[in-house]
């Protein structure tokens, strides 16, 4: 058995991946572009004001097609499960699992008791499991560990008149064309939060944002730590909404699908089971004990049985370079026996 965590839900690919060959955390295997990197040092010469998110939400809107006051940039979407967590006194919050936990422990870090909604089989969205009296649904589009895509149709299906419906979609630039999204979208109770964690290889720069109904982003912004955006995440949130990151974000969103492709057939071949995936990571149940066994061969996957409804029999993957994706099957040819 894995080892047991006194907070599993606060458990996450980083801690994982120190050290060993990393297919554990979900960053893009890749340098930053050279206008990204060029955005972020240049923020240093402001360093010295106080900083300022209100350029960056315009760009994020403009990005979007929405107007400025739909947006609140956040510093990471982590701050923005806080803030809506905060928000109100949610009288049964309810979380859409397996998925990422962040937003779980921020609800119970408020006081919240959550009701979790566990999926199963091929883990696709029933919207009728949702509990009528859910007052704040949440739930991860394209699904960190399973990579599955919901149809934004069937995520529709969950607003109704007194509910709130939080819709993660740190991964959705990880999807050809982001289908699916509802980032543009102005349906009263949706809110959606975004990340450029991932997709621009800038996790210690904590750079998120929250799309939602003017009132929502305003109640939002008044429970924020002041200048909790960093000049520099802000620098990011605008170099990321150019024209020039749109061309880049879809090649990368291109050429992450094909690495997945060559993943997935290679656990095709190994006979693994693994979930069809829409994003950078694919997850996959080769049994209890691959996930240790790798490690002493020097590789980190993420171990999965920290996101409830999973066990120790399954693994996130993240998606590399062929190259990366062959030194995994040829380890796990030996982990498996």
């Amino acid at each position: 058995m894995p080892e047991a965590l006194d907070d599993p839900l606060r458990h996450h690919g980083d801690v994982e991946a120190r050290g060993l060959l990393d297919l554990a955390v979900n960053v893009y295997a890749g340098p930053r572009p050279d206008w990204l990197d060029a955005a972020l040092h240049a923020s240093l010469d402001d360093v010295g004001h106080y900083p300022t998110a209100a350029a960056a939400e315009r760009a994020l809107a403009a990005r979007h097609g929405v107007h400025p006051d739909r947006v609140l940039a956040t510093a990471g979407a982590a701050e923005a499960f806080s803030l809506v967590a905060r928000w109100r006194d949610w009288r049964r919050p309810v979380v859409v699992h397996p998925q990422f936990t962040e937003p779980h422990a921020a609800l119970e870090q408020a006081g919240h008791r959550v009701t979790p909604v566990v999926l199963h089989d091929d883990f696709t969205l029933e919207p009728a499991a949702v509990p009528q009296d859910a007052d704040l649904v949440v739930i991860g589009n394209p699904t960190n560990p399973t990579g599955v895509l919901h149809p934004a149709a069937v995520i529709r299906a969950l607003l109704r008149p007194g509910r709130t419906v939080l819709v993660d979609e740190a991964f959705m630039d990880t999807v050809p064309g982001e289908t699916e999204s509802l980032a543009s979208d102005d349906d009263p109770g949706l809110i959606v939060t975004r990340s450029l964690t991932k997709h621009w290889g800038i996790p210690g720069v904590r750079a998120g944002y929250v799309l939602a109904e003017p009132d929502v982003v305003a109640a939002l912004r008044r429970g924020q730590v002041p200048w909790s955006v960093s000049t520099t995440a802000a620098a990011a949130m605008v170099a990321c909404s150019s024209e020039a990151a749109a061309d880049v974000a879809a090649r990368r969103a291109e050429q992450i699908a094909e690495w997945r492709a060559h993943l997935e057939e290679s656990l095709a071949r190994l006979g693994i089971p693994h979930i069809p995936s829409s994003s950078s990571f694919v997850l996959a149940r080769p049994g209890e004990g691959v996930h240790a066994r790798l490690r002493v061969a020097g590789i980190a996957v993420r171990r999965a049985d920290t996101f409830p409804g999973l066990g120790p029999e399954w693994v996130r993957i993240a998606v590399r370079p062929r190259a990366v994706t062959d030194t995994l099957t040829t380890a796990l040819v030996d982990a498996l026996g």
